[in-house]
């Protein structure tokens, strides 16, 4: 009897055979069969949403990267190609639940409703980080890998203690699991029962390196087994499978079962930034093959198959996306009034010894470098 429900438990775990799929690339049902839970379709509210911001995120994108061309921008990780993913699970939450971004979230940010430009301010090196992350239960982005989700495991962990129905979403890529961070954060979370959903986006490539070169392991999902996390896998182009898997996940942890690990199968159409030569590292025939796998016709296949879109609504719809690229480029195109003191705010909740010292340092070379300024001027006006 005991090593049958040992059994039943570690089953329990286990992602499906394949990524699970709604919709095929071309937009057509597909059968439910191999999944080892149920996926039912989300409502068609529900996807009409999500396919209307994924439009809108793609404009976002699109504009994002064109900035960096303009020079307002220092650098910009394209999500292109991944809308599904941040999309699909930014909409899938609630505004109480918090979500932990990599540098690559900005789409996903703007999902969640924060100001586009606010997003950007990290990436156009205005600020640490522009929007209020308490007020929007949304972390700052971040650049080292894996990382936040040590925070996102410890949030869910204190959400839980506070008695707070909420979830913490981390995202991360698929390069980050090869990063101890990620490891400890699953365990953490999977001793205390933390409602941590951990989002991987196999994108295929982390930067250069290819997903061969990383892992041996059959699936990314399979690797929160071993610290008795329940996994899924999904095709991450698929926007609804998306959805339906994220809807298990949060039930699963807001019924107190604990954390739950996301493998999505999608890929970067765009380099890794606006500084990388992705033709170093992979041909243009992949890059095609994934192009028809693109998970807004996907979906808008799928509404106009079923009656939930037409072209006036579509229109609208890209109209809109229009207008929320050129307010993004006139409001990017003011520079930004920057105060080098800012630098040190809210590094710590209350500034250490050595934060001090280095802003009495910063801010003396800045009086130094004015009288000087000042002592020239004079010199020139005698």
């Amino acid at each position: 009897m005991r090593d049958t429900l040992h059994e039943a438990s570690v089953e329990a775990l286990l992602p499906s055979p394949r990524p699970v799929q709604l919709l095929d690339p071309t937009g057509a049902p597909v059968a439910q069969s191999g999944t080892r839970r149920p996926y039912p379709m989300p409502s068609a509210d529900r996807l009409q949403d999500v396919w209307r911001h994924m439009v809108l995120g793609r404009r976002f994108d699109l504009q994002a990267t064109a900035l960096t061309k303009q020079g307002r921008l220092a650098v910009y990780p394209s999500s292109r190609g991944q809308e599904a993913c941040q999309v699909g699970a930014i909409r899938s939450l609630t505004a109480r639940d918090w979500v932990f971004p990599t540098y690559r979230e900005s789409m996903a940010l703007v999902t969640r409703g924060i100001d586009p430009v606010e997003v950007l301010a990290l990436l156009r090196g205005s600020a640490h980080c522009g929007y209020d992350p308490p007020a929007q239960r949304t972390a700052a982005q971040c650049t080292p890998l894996a990382t936040q989700l040590v925070h996102a495991a410890g949030t869910a962990y204190g959400l839980k203690r506070r008695g707070e129905d909420c979830v913490a979403l981390g995202f991360i890529g698929d390069g980050a699991t090869s990063e101890g961070d990620f490891h400890e954060a699953l365990n953490f979370a999977a001793v205390f029962d933390a409602p941590a959903i951990f989002f991987v986006q196999n994108n295929k490539y982390a930067i250069s390196v290819p997903l061969s070169k990383q892992t041996k392991a059959p699936s990314l999902a399979y690797k929160g087994i071993g610290y008795g996390v329940a996994c899924e896998q999904v095709d991450g182009n698929d926007p609804a499978a998306v959805m339906a898997v994220m809807d298990a996940a949060l039930d699963h942890c807001r019924s107190g079962r604990g954390p739950f690990l996301i493998e999505a199968h999608t890929y970067r159409l765009d380099a890794h930034t606006n500084a990388d030569d992705a033709s170093r590292y992979r041909s243009g025939d992949e890059v095609t093959a994934w192009l028809e796998r693109d998970p807004i016709a996907r979906l808008e296949a799928y509404l106009r198959a079923s009656g939930l879109l037409n072209d006036d609504q579509a229109n609208a719809v890209r109209q809109e996306a229009e207008a929320l690229a050129t307010d993004l480029r006139n409001r990017m195109n003011t520079n930004p009034e920057v105060d080098p003191m800012s630098l040190f705010d809210n590094v710590f909740a209350s500034p250490t010894p050595q934060v001090a010292e280095a802003r009495a340092m910063v801010e003396a070379e800045i009086k130094a470098e004015m009288n000087a300024e000042m002592q020239t001027a004079e010199e020139v006006t005698r």
